[in-house]
């Protein structure tokens, strides 16, 4: 079957018929995601659809992966309808805000929708709505760099998540002062067209650096992947987050290996690094899989004895992005 944006609306229309025929406690339900950004949806020819059901009530699960195809899987998060009472809160809300200034209503019979997302909509681009966004993640970086350098007590897992998480809010805070939040699989590739808008283009370079890219190979990427697999494959791994449901294994693995074959094939570090940190976090450390992905990281310089610097070279990093955040603002005089 050939995927196309038309057919992705499709499947997305006919979940939400299914789901609101039969759950009366759905009140609305919203597309959202690079369908609706007009970017090209697919990369290695997969795929995912995110869908949002607000429910009247708080629902029974936060969120849930649903197989369509090897290709195609549902991503469906499960609000309240209590988080979409303040529009205006919403407006400069980090990562709601852009989700719904861009949304696509699938169901609204009681224009509830329709409403809040007309208030997010207004004045959204203003830049002082722009710059709040931004400094809320910016300052939750900085807060979790401050606890991530107090709290030796952190196992080797959690703290390097911990360090990606920061770069994740500082790469985003970046991002929303000339668009949208970055996507996961095309992070890199898409912050890099930021910081050249932003005319940063030294804070890609930067990032790359954190993530250890000048210690690895391309080669060593490929076959890195092979050791993703295992440990994402691996029957002895704890219950596992949503984001790393098994029916997300294809929309991981194929996307690698098309950043691999790209112009910058160490684009495929953000998503690979991410991903593999948070399934090493629900094996067993005497698992071979762990052991590999210790392995991997150590080389990175993001485990052992280099991690300190890291830590070190993260401060410096947030700070500019700090200096460019307020500089953007003293320019527009908010």
């Amino acid at each position: 079957m050939q995927i196309t944006s038309e057919i992705l609306r499709q499947f997305a229309e006919t979940t939400v018929e299914k789901i609101t025929r039969v759950n009366f406690d759905v009140m609305a339900a919203y597309l959202r995601g690079s369908l609706v950004m007009g970017d090209d949806p697919l990369l290695g020819n997969t795929t995912d659809i995110d869908l949002v059901f607000i429910h009247t009530d708080t629902p029974r699960t936060s969120r849930e992966i649903l197989r369509l195809t090897d290709e195609v899987h549902l991503d469906i998060e499960h609000h309240s309808q209590r988080e979409y009472l303040k529009g205006r809160e919403l407006r400069v809300h980090p990562w709601m805000g852009p989700s719904l200034y861009n949304a696509q209503v699938l169901y609204d019979p009681q224009h509830f929708l329709d409403f809040t997302i007309a208030t997010i909509r207004g004045m959204f681009q203003r830049e002082d709505h722009t710059i709040i966004r931004t400094r809320t993640l910016m300052e939750s970086a900085r807060r979790s760099w401050t606890e991530l350098h107090s709290s030796p007590s952190l196992s080797n897992q959690q703290t390097v998540t911990r360090y990606l998480e920061i770069i994740e809010d500082a790469a985003n805070a970046l991002s929303l002062l000339a668009g949208e939040p970055l996507t996961e699989r095309r992070f890199l590739p898409a912050f890099a067209r930021r910081v050249q808008s932003l005319d940063q283009p030294g804070m890609y370079a930067g990032l790359m650096g954190l993530l250890g890219a000048p210690r690895v190979e391309v080669e060593t990427l490929r076959d890195w992947l092979t050791f993703w697999n295992m440990a994402y494959t691996a029957k002895s791994a704890a219950k596992r987050p949503a984001q790393i449901h098994p029916y997300r294994r294809n929309y991981y693995l194929r996307a690698f290996k098309a950043l691999l074959a790209s112009e910058k094939p160490k684009d495929v570090l953000w998503p690979l690094l991410l991903t593999w940190s948070r399934v090493a976090g629900c094996l067993p450390e005497e698992e071979p899989a762990f052991a590999r992905w210790q392995a991997a990281f150590e080389q990175l310089g993001l485990l052992g004895v280099d991690f300190p610097e890291r830590i070190t070279a993260l401060d410096m990093y947030l700070e500019q992005a700090e200096e460019k955040i307020d500089s953007w603002a003293l320019e527009r005089g908010v």
